[in-house]
């Protein structure tokens, strides 16, 4: 239990844990006033029992009363706010943190991780730490601290009480850790249930159009309601698990309290005890474990959040790349790639590559699915750092320059756009939150968007939905497009970019790219002819090697998949309806 709140304590950022340091303080605080009325009762049983009750007797009592109650809650009020302050603190400071390391690490840990853990643990199990931790914290914290002092108190008037309240206790933390070790694989359980189940909503979120397409919605049901099912019965098995040590625990409290009333009754039938000490001691038998049996019972509560502190924990602990580089500004926007391997899992993609690409030129990097393209190119903007030879940009390895600085230098226009849902004049200035309007309808014109823009509801200032739901293929891919204009990078990298356009938007989404690449280094992985014929050099790759490379001219003299490619091309684009 003590090792699980340190760990939680840790977790937090230096400024929450003195708030939840402080708190604790304040709860020793709170549990000395409450612990005021035992004086209280004993000064009053003691008139009693001499008849010896006067105004004064009374008057000193109800001020012990009043001092413990006023004491004692606003002591309580000020720690729960600086507990509920540091918890609240702490999950959004740790979303931020996780979201900022998400940030640097290879975009191979995305392929490795699901979107369903990561988006779990930024949400369900930072939510855990901000409506749980805070709450069990408080409750364990004050509930250890109340009875300590108690117990403290219980010694003074008589040390035989005290000693069956310690035993009393000693029997209750062992069947505490018992339930502790119970919980800890439950814990566990329900996380990863969790975790599954946001998974595998997102699965049938987003692949819903295949799953009507293809008429299997009821299978996909099916596989959503067994997660909904798993992670019922993950919180169902956790809680069945430990109500019997929530029970044996309230149960064996209780039974010492009872020992203690028949302890003192007993010593005082003796003559071993007298009849004040025997009276506070059967008043403070229903004082003592009130708040212990709440912490106990919430204590079980501790694994989840010891669990939910280790998940995010892992997240943050995943290494970064090296991104502690200089700010460097090129002078010149050639790059040159330098025998690089790169790797994953075991299979390797990129296999001794060197190229060149020349600054104000444009690079086509073609070739079959699978071929390693697409790596290529996030080895050259490093999306993923090489594992052998090295990448330079303007003479110098990509790694020498801070992240920050080496993005400034690129754009992507992607064949899958994703747009945020947000208005579109937002999304297009999304590097540039601060972009006035003027620049914003310039690239937008730029990138042959304005006309379209301008027929939504509200133009500009038009909501669309996550992901841009409610445009075209097309507009969307000239909205990114203007959104790349807008960044003005030196170097533009465009993946299959007009590989879904229908051909209506063709003809504007060229128009666009030509406004984006001109006097750019442009990287382009294309699969039309009209994208490649007039590249500067094409690169032809092939399982993770370059097969082929020139220009359009040279590579059609060739004997090889260039050739092929083109033919192929040729003939599809031939037929007729």
């Amino acid at each position: 239990m003590f090792k699980i709140l340190k760990n939680f304590f840790d977790f937090c950022d230096a400024a929450d844990r003195k708030r939840f340091y402080s708190s604790i303080v304040l709860n020793l605080l709170q549990a000395m006033f409450e612990a005021l009325k035992i004086p209280a009762i004993a000064c009053m049983t003691k008139a009693l029992l001499e008849g010896n009750v006067t105004a004064k007797t009374c008057l000193t009592c109800l001020c012990i009363m009043l001092i413990s109650i006023v004491g004692s809650g606003a002591f309580k009020a000020k720690a729960t706010m600086l507990q509920t302050e540091g918890g609240y603190n702490t999950c959004a400071n740790k979303r931020m943190q996780i979201a900022e390391h998400l940030r640097y690490l290879p975009m191979g840990y995305y392929n490795e991780n699901s979107l369903g853990r990561i988006m779990s643990v930024t949400t369900n199990t930072m939510q855990n730490l901000e409506n749980v931790a805070t709450r069990v914290v408080m409750l364990v914290c004050s509930g250890l601290l109340a009875t300590a002092v108690i117990t403290v108190m219980i010694l003074f008037f008589d040390w035989r009480i005290g000693l069956i309240l310690c035993g009393g206790l000693a029997v209750f933390f062992a069947i505490n850790s018992g339930m502790m070790n119970v919980s800890a694989d439950m814990a566990k359980q329900k996380i990863e249930k969790d975790s599954a189940l946001v998974a595998k909503v997102i699965e049938y979120i987003q692949g819903i159009f295949e799953v009507r397409t293809f008429r299997l919605t009821g299978k996909r049901s099916r596989d959503l309601n067994i997660a909904i099912d798993e992670n019922e019965h993950a919180n169902s098995a956790m809680e069945l698990k430990l109500i019997p040590f929530m029970t044996l625990q309230s149960f064996w409290l209780k039974a010492v309290g009872t020992v203690i009333v028949l302890a003192s009754v007993l010593m005082h039938m003796n003559g071993k005890m007298d009849l004040l000490t025997t009276l506070i001691m059967i008043i403070s038998s229903y004082l003592i474990y009130a708040q212990l049996d709440t912490a106990g019972k919430y204590s079980a509560l501790l694994r989840t959040v010891d669990v939910s502190v280790r998940q995010a924990q892992e997240i943050l602990a995943t290494p970064q790349m090296d991104i502690s580089g200089r700010d460097i500004q090129p002078a010149h926007c050639d790059i040159c790639a330098d025998n690089i391997t790169f790797a994953y899992e075991k299979r390797k993609i990129i296999d001794h590559i060197s190229l060149e690409i020349p600054e104000h030129t444009a690079t086509a990097i073609v070739g079959p699915s699978g071929g390693g393209k697409t790596t290529l190119t996030s080895l050259l903007s490093r999306f993923w750092d090489v594992d052998a030879g090295s990448v330079r940009l303007d003479g110098r390895d990509v790694r020498e320059y801070s992240m920050d600085a080496l993005m400034k230098n690129y754009s992507f226009v992607f064949q899958r756009v994703y747009l945020f849902a947000d208005t579109i004049a937002n999304n297009i200035r999304f590097g540039q939150p601060d972009a006035p309007m003027e620049k914003v309808m310039e690239a937008a014109k730029k990138a042959c968007c304005h006309e379209f823009i301008m027929q939504l509801p509200d133009g500009y200032d038009t909501v669309i939905g996550e992901g841009g739901a409610s445009l075209s293929g097309g507009e969307k891919q000239r909205i990114s497009i203007a959104r790349a204009i807008m960044k003005d990078a030196p170097i533009i990298v465009l993946d299959e970019a007009t590989a879904n356009v229908d051909p209506e938007n063709e003809a504007d989404l060229m128009r666009a790219i030509d406004a984006l690449t001109k006097e750019k280094t442009i990287i382009m992985i294309a699969h039309r002819l009209k994208t490649v014929r007039n590249a500067d050099q094409i690169l032809v790759i092939d399982s993770g090697k370059i097969v082929q490379r020139g220009t359009h001219d040279s590579l059609m003299c060739e004997d090889g998949i260039y050739r092929n490619f083109v033919e192929s091309r040729r003939e599809a684009a031939s037929w007729r309806l």
